[in-house]
């Protein structure tokens, strides 16, 4: 059985928020169970942009912050890293208020460096992985709850595709973008290879319509913890009653076998159905996930993927 943790929360307010996380973790065995003494962990937040700050659109700083802490009291060595859709980790950050967050606690803020790594699935062999997250002991994924003009949902499968670094995320909305299956594969290949040892969903206030940065923050007083992702998806997707197959993700995981059944689940506290969500607004129209560029910048994409082609394959091992 899987575990899915699920509560109420209302509040960013440091204090109150604390003492949420750690009773979203107790049922999981706290943070203590995740983090040993002296661990390296990444945190990776959803840094998508810095241009929309009051829109909701990223992870709030007070949840990272919060986290931060509790991996320090249990002995790990936190730092925070992404690879932002526009910008750079630090740049966005700051944008966003973290730096006064990260500053109190002396958290590091990383950029992303990619290297290519195997990985065990048929269809993509390799991929070109942040070696931050990719070294790290521990991987504490932070996604917010979002609407995505591209994939209709993004969460906390989705959120890993930030641990692709740079211009290689581009070349993915190129080379699998054609095919929204396929790219929901490469996505979910992505987040088995990073493997994260704990995701914790911000779904305090959330954003719907045309995400993943220009809908609108939509209130839904939820947290969300799990120490598999693809567990975690499952239960929010049903929380927002949003049919599964419109989500490239959640059909691919399906596909492979990955957490398709609620009755899988274990929940200790709330269950989906108790914290229904009506009316969630999906984006207003789909767009194609290769942005419906024209044959000639797929060319530039493709030129500039054959360089990483022929670096040495780095397996992983986490």
């Amino acid at each position: 059985m899987y575990k899915v943790s699920l509560i109420r929360a209302s509040s960013y307010d440091l204090t109150k928020l604390r003492s949420h996380l750690e009773y979203l973790l107790a049922p999981l065995g706290g943070i203590k169970a995740i983090v040993s003494k002296g661990d390296r962990v990444l945190l990776k937040p959803n840094l998508l942009t810095g241009s929309r700050p009051t829109k909701e659109c990223i992870t709030r700083p007070e949840l990272v912050y919060c986290i931060a802490q509790l991996v320090k009291d249990a002995g790990g060595k936190p730092f925070l890293g992404d690879s932002p859709a526009f910008g750079s980790a630090k740049g966005v950050a700051k944008a966003n208020g973290y730096l006064p967050l990260c500053q109190e606690l002396d958290l590091p803020i990383v950029e992303f460096k990619g290297k290519r790594y195997q990985t065990e699935s048929e269809n993509f062999n390799h991929l070109r992985l942040s070696k931050e997250a990719m070294d790290a002991d521990v991987v504490i994924n932070l996604p917010k709850v979002k609407s995505h003009m591209q994939l209709t949902m993004t969460m906390g499968v989705k959120n890993l595709f930030g641990c692709v670094p740079g211009k290689m995320k581009a070349w993915w909305h190129m080379e699998a973008g054609k095919d929204a299956d396929r790219f929901g594969e490469m996505l979910v290949e992505t987040a088995r290879a990073i493997a994260p040892d704990l995701t914790i969903i911000d779904g305090i206030i959330g954003h719907e319509g045309n995400g993943p940065s220009g809908g609108e923050p939509r209130n839904l007083g939820i947290l969300g913890a799990s120490t598999d992702v693809f567990a975690l998806d499952r239960a929010f997707i049903d929380i927002l009653n949003v049919e599964p197959q419109l989500v490239p993700t959640l059909a691919a995981q399906f596909r492979l076998g990955l957490c398709e059944d609620l009755a899988e689940i274990e929940f200790p506290y709330c269950k989906p159905q108790e914290l229904q969500v009506t009316n969630w607004k999906l984006p207003d129209a789909i767009m194609p996930i290769d942005f419906g560029l024209p044959r000639v910048m797929r060319s530039t994409f493709k030129h500039f993927y054959i360089r990483f082609v022929r670096e040495p394959i780095k397996a992983y091992t986490r």
